[in-house]
């Protein structure tokens, strides 16, 4: 359902079961990781720079943007990228879990 490197990969999947019998799949609520004292660095965010552009500058895919806000404490991710010149904690690459 979602690839390896998904936010959601990780979060178990759950079903409803309706009063006339259909079943629902979703996914369980996710709670953003508690952001470790340890991250990879800070980098300064750069006048004009977007979030997908920060992502890859730092993560390599722009599509792991989400780590970042995890890792900064951010739940709205472009509160993450609205102050030019903000110190911004960037985690250590995490490898997906092969299945």
């Amino acid at each position: 359902m979602f690839s390896a490197s998904s936010r959601y990969a990780r979060v178990p999947d759950a079903t409803y079961t309706t009063p006339d019998g259909t079943v629902i799949a979703y996914k369980k609520r996710r709670f953003p990781s508690v952001p470790s004292g340890t991250p990879l660095g800070q980098t300064t965010l750069r006048p004009g720079e977007r979030l997908d552009q920060l992502a890859t500058r730092t993560l390599r895919d722009p599509l792991q943007f989400w780590r970042l806000c995890d890792t900064n404490g951010v739940m709205d991710p472009f509160e993450l990228v609205d102050e030019p010149g903000r110190k911004v904690n960037v985690p250590l690459a995490v490898l997906p879990e092969t299945r």
